[in-house]
C-alpha cells in the first residue's frame, strides 16, 4: 500500500558544509492519508512495511522460469511491418531494439538494413547507435532470421539459485524486485568472488535473453533492501530517481556510547584512500582531489545502558561506505565494522557477534508505472540476537522519519 508522507521543510544549508552533527527537531508523527472508505477515527496503518507483513504475509510472485523457444526455419523471410516503440524500449539503441525484437537476427544483417536505410524511424533514416523514444514508428524491412537457440531447462544448480532468490524476495511485480540481501553476500563480483547477486540474476533471464538489472548497491556485510529492475524501462526510470535523490532509504545500526545530540546531521567531504591491503573512505576537505560531499541524518532510537545505542540513519547522498565513515567520524563507529571501528580497548558485550551491525531497513521510491514502492527488511539473525540480548524493541517508532529530505 502506498502512503503519503508529509515532507518536512529542510533547514537552510549552513555555509560551512563541514559542520558536524547538527540537531534536527522532531515535529511529531508523519501524516498518513486514510484508506478509501475508512471510518473516521480508525487506527492509521503501521509505518513500516515489515509491521504489515507480521500480520499478513505479502503475496510474492515467483520469478518466471524461462520458456524454451520454439525453433523456426532458418532464413525465414518476414514482411514489411511498422511497429511502435514501447515504454520498455524507450531510450534503447536501434541495433539493440532489433536484437530484442528478433533474437535470431544476425549482427551483420542488422548493420546492413540500417546502413542501406531500409529501416526507418518516423520515416527518417537512422544510425544503429541512435536511441529510440516511446511512441516512435519503426518501419522494419523484410528480414532473414537465423534459427534461434532454444533455451535449455534450468540445471539443478540454477534451480537452487532461483529458489534462493525467491526466498530473499520481499516484493516483486512485472517491473521491480526487492531482495532482502543477507550479510556476507556481495552485490557484484570482485577479486576471487564466485557468487554474488549480479551473477545469481543470470537464472532470471527472460525469453529475449534479458536479465534483471541492479539499480543500486549495498556493502557486502550489510544486509537488507536491495532494489532490482526487471525491465529496461524500470531500470532507466529507477536510476533516474536515485540520481534525483527521490529514493528515501533508512538504515539501522548499533553503535557504542550515546551520540550527542540525539538527533543530528553529519556533513563532510569523503575521499577514497587506497593501500595495498585495503580501501577506505577518509574525511576530506572541500577541493581535495576525489573528494565528494556527503550528508547523513541520524537519530537515536533506543539505548542499552548508555553502553550501546540503536541509531537510525538516513543518507541524503550515496557515497561509498558513507554511513560507516560518518558514524566513525563522530566517535560512534558501527559495531562489528572491520574497517572503521577504531575505539581502543573496547570490549564487545558477551553474546553479541562481532559482525557488522548495519541493516538497510527500508526503501521508499516512486514506482515506474505510478504509486510508491515501500519495502522493509527484517533484522538479520546476528542483529536480532543482539536486539534480544540488549532488550531492544524493534517495533519502536523510528524518529528518523522526521529528518529533512535534503
Amino acid at each position: 500500500m502506498s502512503r503519503r508522507i508529509k515532507r518536512m521543510n529542510p533547514k537552510p544549508r549552513e555555509r560551512d558544509e563541514r559542520k558536524e552533527a547538527r540537531p534536527f527537531k522532531a515535529r511529531g508523527a508523519s501524516k498518513v492519508s486514510p484508506r478509501p472508505g475508512g471510518k473516521p477515527g480508525a487506527k492509521p496503518p503501521p509505518r513500516f512495511a515489515g509491521e504489515r507483513a507480521e500480520r499478513r504475509p505479502p503475496k510474492v510472485a515467483a520469478p518466471e522460469t524461462p520458456v524454451p523457444a520454439k525453433p523456426v526455419e532458418a532464413l525465414l523471410p518476414t514482411k514489411v511491418q511498422t511497429v511502435k516503440v514501447t515504454a520498455d524500449e524507450n531510450n534503447m539503441r536501434v541495433d539493440r531494439f532489433l536484437e530484442a525484437r528478433f533474437p535470431g537476427l544476425s549482427f551483420s544483417h542488422i548493420q546492413r538494413v540500417v546502413r542501406k536505410g531500409e529501416l526507418r524511424v518516423d520515416g527518417k533514416r537512422v544510425d544503429s547507435k541512435d536511441r529510440l523514444e516511446e511512441g516512435q514508428s519503426v518501419r522494419i524491412p523484410p528480414l532473414k532470421l537465423d534459427t534461434p537457440k532454444a533455451v535449455s531447462e534450468l540445471s539443478e544448480g540454477a534451480q537452487k539459485t532461483l529458489k534462493a532468490l525467491k526466498e530473499m524476495t520481499i516484493y516483486e511485480d512485472d517491473d521491480v524486485l526487492v531482495l532482502n540481501k543477507p550479510a556476507g553476500l556481495a552485490v557484484q563480483g570482485g577479486s576471487g568472488m564466485t557468487r554474488h547477486i549480479d551473477q545469481m540474476l543470470e537464472v532470471m533471464r527472460d525469453s529475449k535473453g534479458q536479465k534483471p538489472r541492479l539499480v543500486h548497491r549495498i556493502d557486502r556485510e550489510t544486509s537488507g533492501c536491495l532494489l532490482i529492475a526487471k525491465t529496461r524501462f524500470a531500470a532507466s526510470y529507477l536510476t533516474g530517481e536515485f540520481r534525483s535523490r527521490s529514493a528515501r532509504k533508512t538504515y539501522w545500526a548499533l553503535v557504542p556510547g550515546l551520540p550527542k545530540p540525539k538527533q543530528g546531521r553529519i556533513s563532510t567531504f569523503l575521499a577514497k584512500e587506497e593501500s595495498e591491503d585495503d580501501t577506505i573512505m577518509r574525511i576530506a576537505q572541500h577541493g581535495d582531489e576525489g573528494a565528494s560531499h556527503a550528508v547523513t541524518y541520524y537519530a537515536v532510537v533506543e539505548t542499552a545502558g548508555n553502553k550501546l545505542t540503536w541509531v537510525s540513519l538516513k543518507p541524503v547522498t550515496g557515497r561509498t561506505h558513507q554511513l560507516r565513515a560518518h558514524m566513525a567520524h563522530i566517535g560512534h563507529p558501527i559495531v562489528g565494522d572491520p574497517k572503521y571501528f577504531n575505539i581502543e580497548n573496547w570490549q564487545l558485550p558477551g553474546g553479541l557477534q562481532n559482525r557488522l551491525h548495519l541493516l538497510a531497513r527500508r526503501i521508499v521510491i516512486p514506482h515506474p508505472r505510478g504509486g510508491v514502492i515501500d519495502a522493509t527488511a527484517p533484522l538479520p539473525p546476528h542483529m536480532q540476537q543482539s536486539w534480544n540480548l540488549l532488550g531492544l524493541d524493534a517495533s519502536r517508532f523510528d524518529p528518523i522519519e522526521n529528518a529533512p529530505e535534503e
